[in-house]
């Protein structure tokens, strides 16, 4: 047995333990740094996952978007589904803005919330919705059961609570710059708040619903403007039609007024007899009685100037006469039309003739729901072609009754009255066609085509000529990077500025495509050197885009403008269906100016060869290269324009 006293003992214990400490460590430090790989992992794993599953929800959204233009239901719904699920939430509620606060109008798995659904209300403060309706700022609430609005037993947050069992809650304002749409809510049912990438989350979902809100809100009105603009073709084909019926276009007309105008009934009003009378009206389907009854009633009614009727007082100041509520006017004195069709809001328009009224319009609503500026304006439309259509119906009796008076000296009279009717008609039908040719056709086409009294410009024919292909560089993603009114405004001052050149040198405007623009020049005009004419126009348009675009770069945006230029024979004529024309240039020529412009970079005005041959001892030009374009067999050299020479 060796000896090893205690102290000997210790230090070699000591020793060995070092030493394994040193062979153990490095061991262990590839086990943790493994860990900690796997862990990154995880997390880089779980983003990508998260990311992806965003990307898919917001694809999704945008396909409902484009899917459903005019109908925001399934866009919001689609989007209230997509946020409560990837925020983990149980909840999802859409409200708009109006003039009582706020009103529901999408909900995701909230029934308790839809016993709400129409009815406006102030979302109270201390509440993520209120916080957000205050601030027009995304707000959180850890606990609702912990606010004050609670505790206060609000009926709706008493309501969202106890019968929905909402705790933890977020709301993001739909905002438009400044101004609020309305308000997003997402909401769990435990006590546990949203994080801040949570938040922005659902402020992404929020852009998005007001960009479908704005894209609705813009069809719409197209839709109204087309409508109107159909109700107004109506009444004229009836009056061009019907000139010695005058009754059937007043029937007509006040059918036209109550639809477009939003109102319930519509009647005109007409001098005879000493007075006012009622002349024509008409009634929706579902105030049929009432339409009736207040019928009857009118026919009973003569009115004279006074501020006791809308007619009346239509006739004493002249003017459109809107009146909110008849039973709260103290000067309104025909209590037969409240007790029987229980009419609150009336608008009453003058029908005049060199200032004079031979009439008035008048439209009815059975509530308090005044009619907007855009009604009104609409209604005077109508007050006008009523008077177009009353004073024609005059002058057409007049004239039968002179006809009748002259009939028993001469036949030959007769005729030529008749002729002169005939003329009337044809005048008529002229003007018809002048309005159609001018709403569907490029100006000089138009005006060719009525001077000249025949539509044969625009038959199929070859002609040579120089097309001129122009847009701007960057728009596309400028436009989807920026709110629906930046992009209009952009696209306003650049038509504004090209649009007098373009006038300025004779080109016939082709077509318009967003910020593409085609010019023809030569056709059906013809042009001297229309070659030329193109380059010189081309070079005054880079001038005037390139004062544009410092001014768009000063603001942030990054555009460029490019031009492509070429010669050749095309086929020109009108092309598309009835009731919808255009007049196009057809041909290699165009497909070349069109790939010059995509050519072209920003700053250049790229030509083909036959254009540099017409130019050429006019212009100065360097050289660009051989280009393979779409569509043409052979590389075509391009040259670009960069002055005209000077005259020596």
């Amino acid at each position: 047995m060796r000896w090893r006293d205690q102290s000997g003992g210790k230090a070699a214990k000591t020793q060995r333990r070092k030493a394994l400490k040193r062979r153990v460590t490095p061991k262990a430090a590839r086990h943790a740094a493994a860990a900690g790989k796997e862990t990154n992992v995880a997390r880089i794993t779980r983003e990508r996952d998260e990311a992806l599953e965003q990307l898919a929800a917001t694809s999704e959204v945008l396909k409902v978007i484009s899917g459903s233009p005019v109908d925001l239901e399934p866009v919001f719904s689609a989007m209230l589904a997509n946020a409560v699920r990837i925020c983990e939430a149980k909840f999802g509620t859409l409200y708009l803005r109006d003039e009582g606060g706020v009103t529901l109008v999408a909900s995701h798995n909230a029934a308790f919330a839809e016993t709400r659904r129409g009815k406006s209300f102030n979302p109270p403060p201390g509440t993520a919705l209120g916080e957000a309706y205050r601030t027009k700022q995304p707000a959180r609430i850890a606990d609702l059961a912990a606010t004050r609005p609670y505790k206060e037993r609000h009926p709706a947050i008493v309501q969202a609570v106890e019968v929905g069992g909402v705790r933890s809650g977020i709301s993001v304002p739909l905002l438009k710059g400044e101004e609020l749409l309305g308000l997003i809510g997402i909401f769990r049912q435990e006590v546990r708040p949203f994080t801040g990438k949570q938040v922005e989350l659902v402020k992404n979902f929020a852009a998005q619903a007001v960009i479908a809100i704005e894209n609705t809100r813009l069809l719409n009105e197209l839709r109204e403007s087309l409508q109107q603009q159909t109700a107004t073709a109506d009444v004229l084909k009836v009056i061009s039609r019907s000139t010695f019926d005058l009754q059937a276009v007043l029937d007509t007309l006040v059918e036209s007024a109550a639809r477009l105008c939003g109102a319930e009934m519509a009647n005109i009003w007409r001098p005879r007899d000493g007075g006012y009378r009622h002349t024509a009206s008409y009634g929706v389907t579902a105030r049929y009685k009432e339409y009736l009854e207040n019928k009857e009633f009118l026919n009973t009614v003569v009115i004279e100037p006074s501020r006791g009727t809308t007619v009346g007082r239509v006739l004493l100041e002249r003017r459109t006469v809107h009146i909110h509520d008849i039973q709260a006017d103290p000067d309104y004195k025909l209590s037969g039309l409240v007790a029987l069709g229980g009419t609150r809001t009336m608008l009453g328009v003058p029908i005049l003739r060199q200032g004079e009224p031979i009439g008035v319009l008048v439209l009815v609503q059975s509530e308090v729901r005044p009619f907007t500026d855009k009604q009104i304006e609409l209604a005077t439309t109508f007050a006008d072609q009523a008077a177009i259509a009353i004073e024609n119906a005059r002058l057409l009796k007049e004239l039968r009754e002179r006809t009748d008076q002259v009939e028993a000296q001469s036949q030959e009279v007769a005729k030529l009255n008749q002729q002169l009717e005939q003329r009337v008609a044809d005048q008529v039908s002229e003007i018809e066609r002048m309005s159609r040719l001018r709403r569907f056709l490029p100006p000089q086409v138009a005006d060719l085509i009525v001077a000249s009294g025949t539509e044969k410009q625009l038959e199929s024919h070859r002609r040579e000529i120089t097309a001129l292909f122009c847009d701007l560089r960057g728009f596309t993603g400028f436009s989807e990077s920026s709110d629906p009114e930046d992009v209009m405004a952009l696209l306003r001052e650049y038509h504004a500025a090209i649009g007098g050149i373009i006038n300025k040198y004779g080109g016939t405007l082709e077509r318009y495509a967003g910020d593409g623009v085609m010019v023809v020049f030569n056709d059906p005009i013809p042009v001297d050197d229309p070659a030329l004419q193109a380059v010189r126009m081309a070079i005054e348009m880079r001038a005037a885009i390139g004062d544009l675009i410092e001014k768009w770069r000063k603001l942030g945006h990054d555009i460029g403008f490019g031009i492509g230029i070429a010669h050749g024979f095309a086929t020109l004529g009108t092309i598309g269906f009835e009731g919808r024309f255009d007049y196009a240039a057809i041909g290699t020529v165009s497909n070349v100016a069109s790939r010059l412009c995509d050519e072209a970079k920003a700053g250049q005005i790229l030509i083909s060869p036959r254009v540099l041959m017409a130019v050429e001892k006019d212009v100065t030009v360097e050289t660009v290269g051989d280009f393979a374009l779409k569509g043409i067999r052979r590389p075509l050299a391009a040259h670009n324009v960069i002055a005209i020479k000077a005259v020596s």
